[in-house]
């Protein structure tokens, strides 16, 4: 796979979205989970997305049945539970596997540009998170324990980057 601008996936909706719409934008890709302990992490990731949408950033949200089963939930009721109870506004896809023979293509490309841990592949829990340049560059792999309003800094830097260049 040449690039992260290749890959098609399925939005929550069910229509196919390449990822090629972001292209030029700073992506944060997170795999989520409804009733898992990092859920409030949503109110996070909606503040972020708030905070520099408008200057060329997205979230995009996989929900991910892989760690406890705490995503159960069909596409409609995990599009219903994000909104009602964190104001989720940013893009959401279909739910998908993010280890195993099944993996998605873009965590395939994803753990490949960033391997964990002394080089592991594998995600270890929902609510893992890949930082995406404007170029399609995954620039960090960040911990499900990192918050993110600790992420802030990174994005305005990877934002003032491409606006200090054009």
């Amino acid at each position: 796979m040449s690039s992260i601008y290749s890959i098609i996936c399925q939005s929550i909706t069910g229509n196919d979205q390449p990822l090629s719409t972001y292209k030029d934008k700073v992506l944060l890709i997170v795999n989520t989970a409804s009733k898992c302990g990092f859920t409030p992490q949503f109110h996070g990731l909606e503040a972020l997305y708030q905070q520099y949408q408008a200057q060329g950033f997205e979230v995009l949200g996989f929900p991910c049945n892989q760690f406890g089963s705490q995503d159960p939930g069909t596409h409609q009721e995990i599009q219903q539970f994000c909104q009602a109870n964190y104001g989720v506004s940013f893009p959401m896809f279909g739910k998908i596997e993010v280890n195993g023979p099944n993996t998605h293509p873009l965590y395939q490309h994803l753990k490949k540009q960033a391997p964990g841990l002394m080089g592991s592949e594998a995600i270890k829990w929902n609510f893992t998170k890949f930082l995406v340049d404007q170029s399609g560059n995954v620039r960090d792999r960040l911990a499900p324990t990192t918050k993110p309003e600790d992420i802030g800094p990174v994005i305005q830097k990877l934002l003032q980057t491409t606006s200090n260049q054009q």
